[in-house]
Protein backbone atom coordinates (compact mmCIF):
# COMPACT_ATOMS: atom_id res chain seq x y z
CA UNK A 1 0.00 0.00 0.00
CA UNK A 2 1.69 3.82 -1.15
CA UNK A 3 1.43 6.54 0.53
CA UNK A 4 -0.21 8.25 -2.47
CA UNK A 5 -3.71 5.87 -1.75
CA UNK A 6 -3.60 6.75 1.64
CA UNK A 7 -3.40 10.64 1.20
CA UNK A 8 -5.94 10.17 -1.19
CA UNK A 9 -8.35 8.37 0.92
CA UNK A 10 -7.94 11.29 3.89
CA UNK A 11 -8.78 14.20 1.20
CA UNK A 12 -11.65 12.08 -0.10
CA UNK A 13 -13.14 11.18 3.16
CA UNK A 14 -12.32 14.97 4.07
CA UNK A 15 -14.31 16.39 0.83
CA UNK A 16 -17.02 13.73 1.14
CA UNK A 17 -17.72 15.30 4.67
CA UNK A 18 -17.86 18.87 3.71
CA UNK A 19 -19.91 17.87 0.58
CA UNK A 20 -23.04 16.36 2.83
CA UNK A 21 -22.50 18.63 5.93
CA UNK A 22 -25.76 21.09 5.64
CA UNK A 23 -24.95 24.12 4.86
CA UNK A 24 -27.83 25.45 6.81
CA UNK A 25 -30.69 24.19 8.90
CA UNK A 26 -34.47 22.88 7.95
CA UNK A 27 -36.73 25.73 8.63
CA UNK A 28 -40.13 22.65 9.10
CA UNK A 29 -42.68 25.65 8.14
CA UNK A 30 -40.70 26.24 4.97
CA UNK A 31 -40.74 22.30 3.60
CA UNK A 32 -42.72 20.81 0.89
CA UNK A 33 -42.76 17.30 -0.64
CA UNK A 34 -43.11 15.93 2.96
CA UNK A 35 -45.53 13.26 1.45
CA UNK A 36 -42.80 11.01 -0.11
CA UNK A 37 -41.48 7.64 0.86
CA UNK A 38 -39.97 7.68 3.90
CA UNK A 39 -37.47 5.95 2.43
CA UNK A 40 -37.04 8.71 -0.04
CA UNK A 41 -36.85 11.21 2.99
CA UNK A 42 -34.05 10.07 4.94
CA UNK A 43 -31.27 11.72 2.98
CA UNK A 44 -29.69 13.71 5.31
CA UNK A 45 -29.24 10.62 7.30
CA UNK A 46 -27.71 8.73 4.66
CA UNK A 47 -25.25 11.84 4.23
CA UNK A 48 -24.20 11.32 8.22
CA UNK A 49 -23.81 7.59 7.36
CA UNK A 50 -21.93 8.31 3.70
CA UNK A 51 -18.90 10.71 6.32
CA UNK A 52 -19.31 7.84 8.57
CA UNK A 53 -18.41 5.08 6.56
CA UNK A 54 -15.78 7.14 4.86
CA UNK A 55 -14.16 7.90 7.81
CA UNK A 56 -14.12 4.57 9.46
CA UNK A 57 -12.53 3.02 5.29
CA UNK A 58 -9.85 6.17 5.77
CA UNK A 59 -9.19 5.14 9.51
CA UNK A 60 -8.41 1.33 8.75
CA UNK A 61 -6.73 2.43 5.48
CA UNK A 62 -4.41 4.67 7.48
CA UNK A 63 -3.76 1.53 10.20
CA UNK A 64 -2.90 -0.39 7.35
CA UNK A 65 -0.27 1.70 5.87
CA UNK A 66 1.33 2.00 9.26
CA UNK A 67 1.14 -1.27 9.86
CA UNK A 68 2.95 -1.67 6.74
CA UNK A 69 5.99 0.99 7.66
CA UNK A 70 6.70 -0.21 10.88
CA UNK A 71 6.15 -3.81 9.69
CA UNK A 72 3.89 -4.46 12.81
CA UNK A 73 3.71 -8.90 13.22
CA UNK A 74 0.83 -10.61 13.62
CA UNK A 75 -0.98 -10.24 16.78
CA UNK A 76 -4.41 -11.81 16.44
CA UNK A 77 -8.04 -10.93 16.51
CA UNK A 78 -6.56 -7.23 16.10
CA UNK A 79 -4.49 -7.63 13.37
CA UNK A 80 -7.41 -8.97 11.32
CA UNK A 81 -9.15 -5.96 11.69
CA UNK A 82 -5.85 -4.02 10.29
CA UNK A 83 -5.61 -6.32 7.65
CA UNK A 84 -1.38 -6.58 7.44
CA UNK A 85 0.25 -6.37 4.63
CA UNK A 86 1.10 -9.51 4.35
CA UNK A 87 -2.60 -10.86 4.64
CA UNK A 88 -3.64 -8.59 2.23
CA UNK A 89 -3.65 -6.66 -1.11
CA UNK A 90 -4.69 -3.41 -0.89
CA UNK A 91 -3.40 -1.04 -3.19
CA UNK A 92 -3.20 2.11 -5.44
CA UNK A 93 -5.60 1.14 -8.28
CA UNK A 94 -6.96 3.01 -11.30
CA UNK A 95 -10.30 2.42 -10.22
CA UNK A 96 -9.27 3.84 -6.99
CA UNK A 97 -8.18 7.19 -8.51
CA UNK A 98 -11.26 7.71 -10.71
CA UNK A 99 -13.21 7.08 -7.87
CA UNK A 100 -10.92 9.79 -5.76
CA UNK A 101 -11.37 12.01 -8.56
CA UNK A 102 -15.11 12.08 -8.81
CA UNK A 103 -15.48 12.24 -4.81
CA UNK A 104 -13.25 15.45 -5.82
CA UNK A 105 -15.62 16.89 -8.70
CA UNK A 106 -18.60 15.88 -6.78
CA UNK A 107 -17.84 17.97 -3.59
CA UNK A 108 -16.85 21.14 -5.79
CA UNK A 109 -20.07 21.03 -7.29
CA UNK A 110 -22.25 20.51 -3.92
CA UNK A 111 -19.98 23.29 -2.31
CA UNK A 112 -20.29 25.74 -5.67
CA UNK A 113 -24.53 24.95 -5.47
CA UNK A 114 -23.76 26.09 -1.71
CA UNK A 115 -22.64 29.17 -2.11
CA UNK A 116 -24.60 29.76 -5.29
CA UNK A 117 -27.82 29.54 -3.43
CA UNK A 118 -26.58 30.76 0.09
CA UNK A 119 -29.70 30.75 2.56
CA UNK A 120 -31.96 29.02 0.29
CA UNK A 121 -30.05 25.68 0.23
CA UNK A 122 -31.36 23.42 2.78
CA UNK A 123 -30.78 19.16 2.49
CA UNK A 124 -34.69 19.20 3.36
CA UNK A 125 -36.85 20.73 0.41
CA UNK A 126 -38.43 24.19 1.27
CA UNK A 127 -38.93 27.48 -0.14
CA UNK A 128 -36.85 30.45 1.62
CA UNK A 129 -39.35 33.38 2.09
CA UNK A 130 -36.75 35.13 -0.52
CA UNK A 131 -36.59 32.55 -3.10
CA UNK A 132 -35.38 33.21 -6.00
CA UNK A 133 -34.77 31.53 -8.98
CA UNK A 134 -31.15 30.98 -9.63
CA UNK A 135 -29.69 30.44 -12.87
CA UNK A 136 -26.08 30.80 -13.36
CA UNK A 137 -22.81 29.03 -12.18
CA UNK A 138 -23.82 25.37 -12.83
CA UNK A 139 -27.48 25.96 -12.58
CA UNK A 140 -26.54 27.45 -16.08
CA UNK A 141 -25.75 23.71 -17.63
CA UNK A 142 -28.39 21.47 -15.54
CA UNK A 143 -31.02 22.59 -13.36
CA UNK A 144 -29.93 20.38 -10.22
CA UNK A 145 -26.54 20.10 -10.11
CA UNK A 146 -26.33 19.45 -6.25
CA UNK A 147 -27.56 16.00 -7.16
CA UNK A 148 -25.42 15.66 -10.06
CA UNK A 149 -22.66 15.94 -7.12
CA UNK A 150 -24.43 13.38 -4.91
CA UNK A 151 -23.86 11.12 -8.04
CA UNK A 152 -20.63 11.47 -8.12
CA UNK A 153 -20.14 11.35 -4.73
CA UNK A 154 -21.72 7.61 -4.53
CA UNK A 155 -19.91 6.53 -7.85
CA UNK A 156 -16.87 7.99 -6.72
CA UNK A 157 -17.09 6.27 -3.38
CA UNK A 158 -18.08 3.03 -4.92
CA UNK A 159 -15.06 2.86 -7.14
CA UNK A 160 -12.81 3.32 -4.60
CA UNK A 161 -14.16 0.84 -1.34
CA UNK A 162 -16.32 -1.20 -3.75
CA UNK A 163 -13.72 -2.33 -5.98
CA UNK A 164 -10.59 -4.73 -5.78
CA UNK A 165 -7.53 -2.96 -3.82
CA UNK A 166 -9.71 -1.28 -1.12
CA UNK A 167 -9.70 -2.32 3.03
CA UNK A 168 -13.39 -3.01 3.10
CA UNK A 169 -12.47 -5.39 -0.38
CA UNK A 170 -9.96 -7.16 0.79
CA UNK A 171 -9.86 -7.18 4.30
CA UNK A 172 -13.23 -5.77 5.54
CA UNK A 173 -16.94 -6.90 5.52
CA UNK A 174 -17.44 -7.16 2.00
CA UNK A 175 -14.53 -9.47 1.04
CA UNK A 176 -17.28 -10.95 -0.87
CA UNK A 177 -17.13 -9.31 -4.66
CA UNK A 178 -21.33 -10.71 -4.77
CA UNK A 179 -21.85 -8.64 -1.70
CA UNK A 180 -19.98 -5.65 -3.01
CA UNK A 181 -22.19 -5.49 -5.87
CA UNK A 182 -25.27 -5.85 -4.16
CA UNK A 183 -24.42 -2.73 -1.90
CA UNK A 184 -23.28 -0.69 -4.65
CA UNK A 185 -26.49 -1.30 -6.51
CA UNK A 186 -28.50 -0.94 -3.96
CA UNK A 187 -26.91 2.34 -3.07
CA UNK A 188 -26.96 4.05 -6.63
CA UNK A 189 -30.61 3.19 -6.73
CA UNK A 190 -31.67 4.85 -3.34
CA UNK A 191 -29.69 8.02 -4.64
CA UNK A 192 -30.68 7.76 -8.05
CA UNK A 193 -34.62 7.45 -7.13
CA UNK A 194 -34.21 10.44 -4.36
CA UNK A 195 -33.35 12.95 -7.13
CA UNK A 196 -35.15 11.70 -9.64
CA UNK A 197 -38.11 12.53 -7.11
CA UNK A 198 -36.51 15.67 -5.50
CA UNK A 199 -35.93 17.37 -8.78
CA UNK A 200 -39.73 16.17 -10.26
CA UNK A 201 -40.97 17.69 -6.72
CA UNK A 202 -39.02 21.26 -7.20
CA UNK A 203 -39.12 21.69 -11.07
CA UNK A 204 -42.96 21.70 -10.17
CA UNK A 205 -42.61 23.77 -7.30
CA UNK A 206 -40.53 26.28 -9.03
CA UNK A 207 -42.85 26.29 -11.66
CA UNK A 208 -45.57 27.29 -9.67
CA UNK A 209 -43.41 30.46 -7.93
CA UNK A 210 -42.05 31.70 -11.30
CA UNK A 211 -44.15 30.61 -14.01
CA UNK A 212 -42.90 32.54 -16.76
CA UNK A 213 -39.50 32.88 -16.03
CA UNK A 214 -39.37 29.29 -14.75
CA UNK A 215 -41.08 28.01 -18.26
CA UNK A 216 -37.83 29.94 -20.28
CA UNK A 217 -35.20 28.94 -17.98
CA UNK A 218 -36.23 25.20 -18.31
CA UNK A 219 -36.41 25.58 -21.87
CA UNK A 220 -32.70 26.75 -22.03
CA UNK A 221 -31.80 24.09 -19.56
CA UNK A 222 -33.76 21.27 -19.99
CA UNK A 223 -31.48 18.75 -18.61
CA UNK A 224 -31.65 17.15 -14.36
CA UNK A 225 -28.32 15.93 -13.96
CA UNK A 226 -26.14 15.78 -16.88
CA UNK A 227 -25.88 17.90 -19.87
CA UNK A 228 -27.47 15.35 -22.79
CA UNK A 229 -27.99 12.51 -20.80
CA UNK A 230 -30.74 13.23 -18.36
Amino acid sequence: MSLSRVALVVIQAFCNGLACTPPNPTQQKQRYHTEEMYILQIAPLIFKCHQFICWFCAVFEVLHYFAQVLQVPSFGASSSLVCLPSQSNVRLTPMFVIGALAVVLGCYIRLDCFKTLGAMFTFDLTVHPEHRLVTSRFYSYVRHPAYTGSLLLVFGLACSHLTRGSWMTECGPLRNRVAAIFVWAFWWLWTFCVGISRADAEDKQMQKLFREEWDAYAAIVPWWFFPGLI
